[in-house]
């Protein structure tokens, strides 16, 4: 047997023990309890999702799931712990178009690769912004807020979760379609915008409906609109900023869950189908749709990647189009 012949022989026999190793720990997963990191402040969205799924992702899986917030760097900071982590499916990602598709394009220096970096497994849900203000704002229109803008440039400002994060540019596509200068409040996260706007310390805020809604029946804030082509099926009665003469205006935000990079296959599809058997239940739809988010369960850990990927394409174009840096 030349050496050749040897060296194929050995390589052969250690690629069949790998293969071996990664089906006998897809057997055995979860071994230990699983981290589910929401790279956000707590009552987020983000976190909302991920406290929604944890408890019965957990009871499919036969070990807890903990979710873990490691809020920071628009998302990164959190990311960045995942994407670091060991492949092998005890450390998970509720991550967003911020940290997954946003961000790449954004800043100059990534700790991680959202495309390279992760392995998808499903996306959960996803939803167009709405556009909420402070009651003491005398606006109930874009068209009012244009107005408003107009006559006092610069005297009007707007919450974001963070720089670069769909609120922020959201806000700044409005500042660049209709010609004003609303003035950029960041924050480090959903909660403590909404909050802000809330407590009337800023003005309005670009946000998801599961952020806004619970403050609707008391006036607490206000809808103005939504950031969408078409209206929201779950909000019908509430126009689009495209309705006021901006057509193109179109901001949603969307919600997934993600591994490591290398993480098996067999692992990654048994947690693609228990995340999306915990979504399909009747008391898991119900909390969701009362946040005003819309679930997406027809979606193949591949289609989910594809997803990603288009999504990053288009938020680079909107930030080269309104020229959104860091601060």
């Amino acid at each position: 047997m030349t050496d050749q012949t040897n060296f194929s022989s050995r390589g052969i026999f250690v690629i069949a023990l790998a293969l071996v190793a990664a089906a006998a720990a897809a057997q055995t997963y979860p071994s230990k309890p699983v981290r589910l990191v929401s790279p956000y402040p707590p009552a987020g969205v983000n976190d909302l999702l991920a406290r929604i799924i944890a408890p019965k992702l957990g009871e499919y899986l036969g070990q807890p799931v903990v979710v873990e917030n490691r809020a920071g760097a628009t998302g990164n900071i959190g990311a960045d712990i995942v994407a670091h982590s060991p492949a092998d499916g005890h450390t998970l990602l509720m991550g967003q178009a911020g940290n997954l598709s946003i961000n790449i394009s954004l800043m100059a220096k990534m700790p991680f690769d959202p495309v390279r970096d992760f392995a998808p497994i499903t996306l959960v849900a996803a939803t167009p912004n709405v556009l909420v203000v402070h009651p003491s704002l005398p606006v109930k229109s874009v068209k009012d807020l244009v107005a408003l803008a107009k006559a006092k440039p610069g005297m009007i400002n707007y919450a974001t979760s963070g720089i670069g994060s769909p609120g922020h540019l959201a806000a700044e596509l409005l500042n660049k379609s209709a010609g004003i200068k609303l003035v950029h409040i960041p924050y480090k996260g959903a909660a403590p915008a909404l909050l802000d706007v809330v407590a009337g310390n800023a003005q309005l805020y670009f946000t998801s409906p599961a952020s806004a809604m619970p403050f609707m029946p008391s006036g607490r804030l206000r809808m103005v609109a939504v950031a969408s082509i078409k209206r929201s099926a779950l909000l019908p009665d509430l126009p689009t900023v495209a309705e006021a003469g901006y057509p193109d205006f179109d901001v949603s935000s969307w919600w997934g869950v993600v591994a490591p990079a290398a993480t098996p296959r067999d692992v990654v599809m048994r947690l693609h189908a228990e995340i999306n058997r915990a979504l399909a239940l009747p008391e898991t739809r119900a909390r969701i749709a009362e946040l005003g988010a819309e679930i997406v369960t027809s979606n193949t850990p591949e289609q989910f990647a594809a997803y990603i990927r288009t999504e990053t394409v288009k938020w680079a174009r909107l930030i080269r189009e309104v020229g959104v840096k860091p601060e």
